[in-house]
């Protein structure tokens, strides 16, 4: 009897099971689409998707984007397209990238060259004030010297320093990005373009640039990856690259010579520049 009663249960809910499965499946969509768009985030709608906002309500750089500009430039190498000079001011840039040619003539007759065009330089720093930007260029252009340095000692009227002053290795300069207001927002890409007129930011292998302007003569060096007098600095660097040093010496004449070294001792290579030409080179 028992048995009979549970078959009589199957056979009656089953049917009232699958009726109620399908009335649900077609009265929820309805349900659905009459109470309108759902309240779930859309992929768009999640802020890691989009673009950061580089700008403050005003249209100037916030902190945001100047945190982007420090990681896209700071270490980036370029090319020198013109010759920077040395000392603390270096040169400056309007707001549409056109270099202060004035400010560029003073700077470079009172302090000379620090980076010749065509060198490979890397912006070690970069600074921000309320309307500029300023670009360290290879350490900075001035000369700086340890505490010791300035020490010195003597006796009555004559004095001298304790420290050996060394000769200065290298040679750096600044670009100032100056605009007439604040600094506007600026992503990485807008300030290459700015800097468009100093530097060159899409030439990177010495070789690959400065190959159509070199000599016949010197093709077959600069293969072998060998110094030879007569050279320029293009060539130099298309056949060594950048140099580990750099150091320079002035001459009774008033000129400089400049010396590139390469390697560290005891297998050192000495070029000498007189001007833009290699007039020795010396392999230790």
């Amino acid at each position: 009897m028992a048995t009979r009663f549970r078959r009589f249960t199957l056979t009656l809910v089953r049917p009232l099971f699958l009726a109620v499965f399908c009335l649900l499946s077609v009265v929820t969509p309805a349900l659905a689409r009459k109470a309108g768009p759902s309240n779930l985030p859309s992929p768009s709608d999640n802020p890691s998707n989009n673009p950061p906002n580089n700008s403050n309500r005003n249209g100037r750089l916030n902190t945001q984007g100047q945190i982007e500009l420090i990681r896209g430039l700071s270490s980036e190498i370029a090319v020198a397209k013109v010759a920077l000079p040395r000392g603390k001011h270096g040169i400056y840039l309007d707001s549409s990238g056109r270099v202060d040619e004035t400010k560029a003539r003073q700077e470079m007759k009172q302090n000379g060259a620090a980076i010749t065009p065509g060198t490979p330089v890397n912006i070690t720093k970069l600074a921000f004030k309320s309307d500029a930007l300023v670009f360290e260029i290879n350490g900075g252009g001035k000369r700086s010297r340890k505490w010791y340095q300035r020490i010195e000692i003597g006796m009555g009227n004559s004095t001298a320093p304790i420290g050996a002053q060394p000769p200065v290795l290298a040679y750096g300069s600044w670009i100032t990005l100056k605009f007439p207001g604040k600094v506007p927002s600026l992503t990485v890409q807008k300030t290459k373009q700015l800097l468009a007129a100093v530097l060159d930011f899409e030439r990177h292998a010495p070789t690959v640039l400065y190959s159509p302007s070199i000599p016949a003569k010197f093709k077959e060096a600069i293969k072998k990856h060998q110094v030879v007098t007569g050279m320029d600095t293009d060539a130099v660097l298309s056949a060594k690259g950048p140099p580990d040093r750099k150091v320079r010496t002035d001459q009774p004449d008033g000129s400089e010579k400049e010396d590139w070294i390469y390697g560290t001792p005891p297998h050192v290579l000495f070029v000498t520049f007189d001007g833009d030409t290699v007039v020795n080179v010396h392999q230790y």
